[in-house]
């Protein structure tokens, strides 16, 4: 094993030498590909706590993609490295290089991307900053005005630290936001009715509905509920309704990406490539959620 290392090792440190960063609108060549597959088989076979492994994993995957992974670099300079974390990030980075996102049809691609993009969750993207926005921004420039006026100014006094600012700030907001929440009654939000559109739904009701969906024929709505069961199962039922993330970064971050590739693949031909999906993959799809119904169902 350690001869294996030393060569992959010797082998991308030469690689390094000329490599370029690659950023994000250029295609990944083959040296990071080799890289990234040969950090995630270090990363995977190592023992908890070996920090050589960890530096050479780094030193492998920056000599071939250089410091376009940081999160992943991150992972493996913790003490002890968190190698669980960057092998499920290396997973996840070798299947996007395997299968890029490609459609035939880029103007139909575009138009679901586009259709995506008007779902209420991401109404924030479109929206003007807020009114609490607007007053957090007009208190910071006010009280910033003030200091320099009093201690700044053109008499050649010392400059106001900018922690000193956002403090101040900070402090007067915390302020406002207390006299509105009390002048409220302590109910600035209301209560949230279940049946109001956009509200979030609980996982074993997405379920219901995939399986709904499937029995009716419509398998790419199927796919799509079945995504929102997990999600909602992984990281809560208000996931699907306000999670900025995308459905991959939520399968990622939860560790389970692997298991669940099956259903991620269709979900995104359908949404980003606008492809149908056929009985078995839905089949393969419903397979891989199936672990995260039944802590729901047993729940029940």
């Amino acid at each position: 094993m350690r001869t294996l290392v030393a060569a992959l090792t010797a082998v991308f440190a030469a690689l390094g030498a000329g490599a370029v960063t690659t950023h994000a609108d250029q295609p990944a060549g083959p040296e990071y590909r080799q890289a990234v597959a040969a950090a995630y088989a270090l990363v995977s076979t190592a023992q908890p706590g070996d920090v050589q492994a960890a530096e050479q994993a780094t030193s492998i995957l920056k000599g071939g993609a250089g410091d376009s992974q940081p999160e992943i670099v991150a992972d493996l300079a913790k003490r002890p490295p968190d190698f669980n974390d960057a092998a499920a990030r290396l997973s996840a980075l070798e299947n996007a290089l395997d299968h890029p996102a490609t459609t035939a049809d880029p103007g139909a691609a575009q138009g679901k991307l586009h259709d995506v993009l008007s779902m209420h969750r991401y109404d924030p993207l479109h929206c003007p900053p807020s009114s609490l926005d607007r007053l957090s921004q007009w208190v910071q420039d006010r009280i910033r005005d003030l200091l320099r006026a009093l201690f700044g100014g053109n008499g050649g006094g010392g400059a106001i630290p900018s922690w000193v600012l956002y403090a101040i700030g900070a402090a007067v907001l915390a302020a406002v936001a207390f006299v509105v929440f009390r002048a409220a009654g302590g109910g600035l939000g209301g209560d949230v009715d279940a049946d109001v559109p956009g509200a979030p739904r609980a996982p074993a009701d997405y379920f219901a509905e995939a399986d709904r969906l499937a029995a009716k024929g419509d398998r790419v709505a199927a796919i799509r509920a079945l995504c929102a069961a997990v999600a909602g199962t992984i990281s809560g039922q208000q996931t699907w309704a306000a999670s900025p993330l995308t459905v991959r970064e939520i399968f990622t971050r939860s560790g389970h990406a692997a298991d669940l590739r099956p259903l991620l693949r269709p979900f995104e031909a359908a949404v980003y490539g606008g492809r149908d999906g056929d009985a078995a993959t839905y089949e393969n799809g419903a397979a891989a959620a199936a672990p995260f119904r039944m802590p729901m169902e047993v729940a029940a």
